[in-house]
């Protein structure tokens, strides 16, 4: 038997790149999680050791930290075109180089002056291949919690069952979404404000979010989706992961205090173990995602 090399890719990981832009006295802070990696014909430095056609992990690192200065950090989906282009065209025997973005928010407190925000990070998954450029933009850690307006009832039930339904109950989750934009013939990315879109699809995921009646988490990932995708042509499709963040009403049926009820006022926050639900909503006509998802961590 002769062993085959299969699907290979290597690169960089987890490169923390700040730019801070000091044009005028009121500075700005771009905070960035950056990694690479690159995809092709590199089979002789598995087989022989020949490293002739490796672009080192440590240049794609020089690199990432280069064109932060070179190119800006306008947004990071512009960032991970230019940067992806550039390992790619430094790289002759790669036919793909992916770019991983995560930015964290700083909140202003003066002129040059921040508080790190917590919560929600933007992402983005930028591939530039020698054909193309597919754009995955998303949120991570996006944390959101309706109080009322959702139930669980009518599932299935066996004899390992001890669920009881819910006509109104807590819905939480940490939600990862994450929506791909077209790669229709003739997409003009150098004209694409990627800043404005992203803050355009988080409020419309948030608004239906909250204005969403749920019969389960299910639904309202596809009601998300499906607003995203109506509201925004130029997206092709979006999928989600959400951990089901449970919320338990606490029984005070055995505590000592007569007469404490408990109507639906005070509940406990369980961390682990929890629902894991994920779903792809995806538009009817999108152009194929081609080797966009690849090497996307997890479901999305």
């Amino acid at each position: 038997m002769t062993p085959i090399l299969g699907a290979n890719q290597y690169g960089k990981a987890e490169s923390r790149v700040v730019r801070i832009v000091r044009d005028t006295a009121r500075h700005e802070i771009r905070d960035l999680n950056v990694s690479t990696s690159l995809r092709g014909d590199f089979a002789a430095a598995h087989i022989t050791g020949d490293q002739s056609q490796v672009l080192p992990t440590d240049t794609q690192k020089n690199t990432a930290f280069a064109y932060a200065k070179i190119h800006g950090v306008d947004s990071i989906e512009d960032y991970a075109i230019a940067l992806g282009g550039r390992l790619l065209e430094a790289t002759p025997a790669a036919d793909q180089a992916q770019v991983r973005v995560e930015e964290y928010a700083w909140d202003r407190l003066g002129d040059h002056s921040f508080v790190r925000r917590g919560g929600a990070v933007h992402t983005a998954v930028v591939t530039v291949t020698r054909a193309g450029v597919h754009v995955i933009s998303g949120v991570r850690d996006l944390v959101v919690l309706n109080s009322t307006d959702s139930e669980f009832k009518g599932f299935l039930k066996d004899e390992f069952t001890t669920l009881a339904e819910a006509d109104d109950r807590i819905l939480a989750t940490s939600l990862v979404a994450r929506w791909r934009h077209t790669t229709a013939e003739g997409v003009d990315w150098a004209g694409v404000d990627w800043n404005a879109s992203y803050a355009d699809a988080l409020d419309i995921l948030l608004r239906t979010f909250a204005g969403t009646y749920s019969r389960a988490l299910q639904e309202t990932l596809y009601a998300m989706g499906t607003a995203l995708l109506e509201s925004r042509p130029d997206l092709a499709e979006v999928r989600f992961s959400a951990p089901n963040k449970h919320h338990f009403l606490v029984d005070f049926s055995g505590f000592g205090v007569g007469g404490l009820t408990n109507d639906g006022e005070v509940f406990i926050a369980a961390d682990r173990p929890y629902g894991l639900i994920e779903a792809e909503v995806t538009r009817a006509d999108a152009p194929p995602a081609g080797d966009a998802w690849l090497a996307v961590p997890g479901f999305c």
